[in-house]
C-alpha cells in the first residue's frame, strides 16, 4: 500500500469501477509540492484502473524519468509540467504535455523559476520567525527535501510541527495571497511559456481556468499557440465543464483534465478522481504532433 494513503480512500477507490482507457493528466509528486513519490503515483494510477497519467509538477520535469521506470508497460506516463506564468498581470498556470525532457531552453527557464521558488521558500521561513513561529533549521531543511518548494510544502511542515492544525489553517493564518508571510513568485510571460512548450514538442493547456477564461482571452491565447483547455477539474461544476467544452470547440482546442492530486487529501482530488477519455487523450496527442 502506498505510504500515507488513508484506508478510507482505498476503500472508496475499490468501490469505483475501473476507469479503463481514462487518463488523469494533472498530478503532482514529491518533486514539487505533492506528498506522493513518482513511484507511488504510478501505483495509485494502476490501482485506479487508469490507462495514463501525466506528471505535471510545478516548474520541474525531474519526476518523470522515475515514473517512467516505475510504470513499465502497465500505465502510460506522459511527460508534463505546470509552469508558473503571468497573463494580464495575473498568475496563470500553464500545463505542458508531451514535452521533450532534453529541450534546453525549456529546462533553463524552469531552472530559473525553481531557483526563485527555493529562495522565496526560505524568505517565507524568515518571515515566519519574525511573527514568532520558530522551527529548528536542521529539521526544517530535512523536511523540506530537494523538490521544488512552494507554499504548500511550508504549510505541510507547519502542520507537522504542530504550529497549525491543518494545511488550510496555515494558508489562512500565514500563506494566502497577501498573507503575513506570503511572497510573490517569479512568473514567465504567458507568450514565452507557451512558446517554450511548443518548441519542446508539447501542447500548452490552460490549467483550472477561472472566470477570466472567455472568448477574448481565448482568442489571444490560441493565437499565441495554446492548444488545449482543462475542462475536467474537481472544482468545476457540471455546467462550467459544459461551458469550457463548448469554448474549446469554438476555438479548436483539445480537452484535458485531471485530479490535480497533491496527496491523499482531499478525497475528491486523489489520483483518478477526475479524468478524460481515451478519445480525448488521442486528440491531445495528435495536437502535439502538429
Amino acid at each position: 500500500m502506498p505510504a500515507r494513503q488513508p484506508f478510507t480512500a482505498l476503500c472508496r477507490a475499490a468501490s469505483v469501477p475501473p476507469a479503463h482507457g481514462r487518463a488523469d493528466l494533472h498530478v503532482h509528486t514529491t518533486h514539487s509540492d505533492g506528498s506522493y513519490s513518482p513511484e507511488e503515483i504510478v501505483d495509485l494510477a494502476r490501482r485506479s484502473g487508469l490507462a495514463a497519467i501525466a506528471i505535471t509538477d510545478h516548474d520541474t520535469l525531474d519526476g518523470i524519468p522515475i515514473a517512467w521506470k516505475a510504470a513499465g508497460n502497465q500505465v502510460e506516463v506522459i511527460a508534463g509540467v505546470e509552469i508558473t506564468a503571468e497573463y494580464r498581470e495575473r498568475e496563470f498556470h500553464l500545463l505542458g504535455y508531451f514535452v521533450q525532457l532534453d529541450h534546453e531552453p525549456l529546462r533553463a527557464a524552469l531552472g530559473r523559476l525553481r531557483d526563485h521558488r527555493v529562495a522565496r521558500f526560505w524568505d517565507m521561513v524568515d518571515r515566519l520567525r519574525e511573527v514568532g513561529v520558530e522551527m529548528a533549521e536542521d529539521s526544517l531543511r530535512k523536511q523540506a527535501g530537494p523538490g521544488v518548494l512552494g507554499r504548500r510544502n511550508l504549510a505541510v511542515i507547519l502542520m507537522q510541527a504542530g504550529k497549525v492544525g491543518s494545511v488550510r489553517e496555515a494558508f489562512s493564518r500565514y500563506l494566502q495571497d497577501g498573507g503575513r508571510v506570503s511572497l510573490p513568485k517569479v512568473r514567465l510571460p504567458i507568450q514565452e511559456a507557451i512558446g517554450l512548450v511548443r518548441a519542446a514538442g508539447g501542447v500548452a493547456a490552460w490549467a483550472h481556468p477561472a472566470n477570466n477564461c472567455h472568448r477574448e482571452s481565448l482568442t489571444e491565447l490560441s493565437t499565441w499557440g495554446m492548444g488545449a483547455l482543462e475542462a475536467e477539474y474537481p472544482t468545476h461544476r457540471t455546467s462550467r465543464g459544459r461551458e469550457l467544452r463548448a469554448l474549446a470547440g469554438q476555438f479548436g482546442l483539445a480537452i484535458t483534465g485531471g485530479s490535480d492530486c497533491h496527496g491523499p487529501e482531499p478525497l475528491g482530488r486523489t489520483v483518478g478522481a477526475c479524468s478524460i477519455t481515451s478519445e480525448e487523450l488521442a486528440t491531445l496527442r495528435r495536437r502535439s504532433l502538429q
